[in-house]
């Protein structure tokens, strides 16, 4: 009786979770439900895990600063901030070329082996012996996890439909702090280590995030199936890789377009390329205090030990985690991204002032620093919100969210040695000026792109084509580039031939019956 029942009662919790979080859509049939729980499984699954180890391998190296290696290697002056840049070299040069290799390559071999170049290199640190060396491994690590971010969220974004990523990405986005966090905390317990096998405690460090990353890669390799186009993944049936590929044209996602000499010239007419790019640069610029400046802080007071310190210092990460998720549901819940991302950019610019003017308690620069790891969370709507307007273009997408990241990464390798000297530590005056001009600019930015985005929808209302994406849970955008989209009207019997002239900013349509 009771092993009867047990399925039953594991049925109606699933169910109910679902309605209580909106993982799925109401509407969603039982066949697509499990397809879209395995794609959870194995894309999210492995996109999550890879970043995840990322950011446990990058922030091994704040958490390793502040843990003896400052002393072992020398590190006086703004060292810090030159082996962070190296860091930045590396991770820039191959950002854009990866990202157009990765839809042309099977990426469920490129990306695990990309991540088990940067893995290598991250044991590796463990043993350098010299300011020098350490700048040299840190270039390999950066250049290895070139393909990570931006080549995982353009697969992730590239199996869902768009009511179903806010959450998604939202997830994806959460591994980065988790790994952040993780960091800190494998520091605090490796102390324990110290001197063990003759080695320290932040070298241990090192070995253990390595000892994590390469087995994820493995996993990458059984289990990844690249995108729906192109899955020969032998975990979905051939029914499934239908499914997975007919639901998402049934939501306007176009398949792929192909490289040609037109793409870039096709992308750089577009209104989402420059706005997304600032938005999204200045977004995650502007709260940087939460990050190795919040850590240098508190190492700064004297009154944590250096356990206490790493500990501690993932308090922002932590808030950033549930206020991503937080954003998310809701941003999905109101059909729109732009509300949370306004709340976040205010929140930022409020924590930046009080950094910036510093003179105040412990307890207020703590809610100061807190303040930007919440705004942290929503950062990546930008992200949502660019690959839902470029539904219709898979390659100019990925260009344009590499682009995104790229300019990111540049900017990572300047500002920092401008304006978050480590010599200035813990009070960044420089630093905390750029921010709150950053978070004000890009508060600003916002509107115009719902000004953007609705003069789209507003177009498309005019031929009497389905925009609503209150009720359809999609918006079918028209952006500047689009040479030809087809779109069911409002009353499902006829399609619409669209095209919009990007010279005249002017829509013509012909029905075809």
């Amino acid at each position: 009786m009771t092993s009867e029942k047990q399925p039953n009662i594991f049925k109606r919790f699933f169910a109910w979770l679902d309605v209580v979080t909106g993982w799925y859509p109401a509407e969603m049939s039982m066949e697509e439900r499990n397809l879209v729980r395995k794609i959870d499984t194995l894309v999210l699954g492995y996109c999550c895990l890879a970043f995840f180890t990322k950011y446990l391998d990058v922030s091994a190296l704040s958490n390793a600063y502040v843990s003896g290696m400052e002393t072992d290697l020398d590190l006086t002056g703004n060292r810090l901030n030159y082996i962070n840049a190296v860091y930045q070299v590396g991770y820039c040069t191959f950002q854009i070329p990866s990202n157009i290799l990765i839809t042309r390559l099977p990426s469920q071999y490129y990306l695990p082996t990309a991540e088990i170049i940067w893995g290598l290199f991250t044991l590796g640190t463990a043993f350098v012996k010299s300011y020098e060396q350490l700048l040299a491994l840190r270039f390999f690590v950066g250049f290895g996890a070139t393909a990570c971010y931006v080549g995982c969220l353009h697969i992730v974004n590239c199996w869902y439909k768009r009511v179903e990523l806010g959450r998604r990405n939202a997830i994806y986005y959460s591994a980065m702090p988790l790994g952040t966090m993780v960091a800190g905390y494998l520091q605090s317990a490796l102390l324990n280590l110290d001197g063990s096998h003759g080695l320290r405690g932040w070298q241990w460090l090192f070995i253990v995030c390595a000892i994590i990353t390469i087995p994820i890669a493995a996993f990458g390799y059984l289990f990844f199936p690249d995108v729906p186009e192109k899955t020969t993944s032998r975990w979905f049936s051939q029914r499934e890789k239908e499914l997975a590929f007919n639901r998402l044209r049934g939501d306007g996602f176009e398949a792929s377009k192909g490289l040609s000499k037109e793409l870039f010239f096709r992308v750089l007419k577009t209104w989402q390329f420059w706005v997304f790019i600032f938005m999204g640069n200045l977004f995650w610029l502007a709260p940087y205090g939460s990050s190795t400046p919040f850590l240098l802080w508190l190492d700064d007071l004297g009154t944590y030990s250096d356990g206490a310190v790493n500990n501690l210092s993932t308090v922002t990460s932590a808030v950033s985690i549930v206020s991503a998720l937080l954003s998310a549901v809701y941003s999905d819940w109101r059909r729109n991204r732009w509300e949370m991302m306004l709340l976040a950019g205010v929140l930022m610019l409020v924590g930046n002032v009080m950094l910036l003017v510093w003179n105040m308690s412990k307890p207020a620069l703590f809610a100061a620093f807190m303040l930007l790891g919440i705004s942290n969370g929503p950062g990546n709507l930008v992200i949502v919100w660019a690959a839902e307007t470029f539904a219709h273009d898979l390659e100019a997408r990925a260009i344009t969210l590499a682009s995104i990241n790229a300019t990111n990464c540049m900017l990572y390798l300047v500002v920092p040695l401008g304006a978050w000297q480590t010599v200035d530590a813990p009070r960044y005056f420089a630093g905390y000026i750029s921010s709150v001009c950053m978070s004000a600019v890009q508060v600003l930015l916002i509107p115009v792109a719902v000004f953007f985005q609705r003069r789209d929808e507003r177009r498309l209302q005019d031929l009497g084509i389905v925009s609503d994406f209150k009720r359809r849970g999609a918006v079918e955008t028209v952006p500047d580039s689009l040479d030809m989209e087809y779109v069911g009207d409002k009353d499902g019997g006829i399609t619409h031939d669209v095209e919009l002239d990007s010279k005249t900013s002017s829509i013509r349509e012909r029905k075809v019956e």
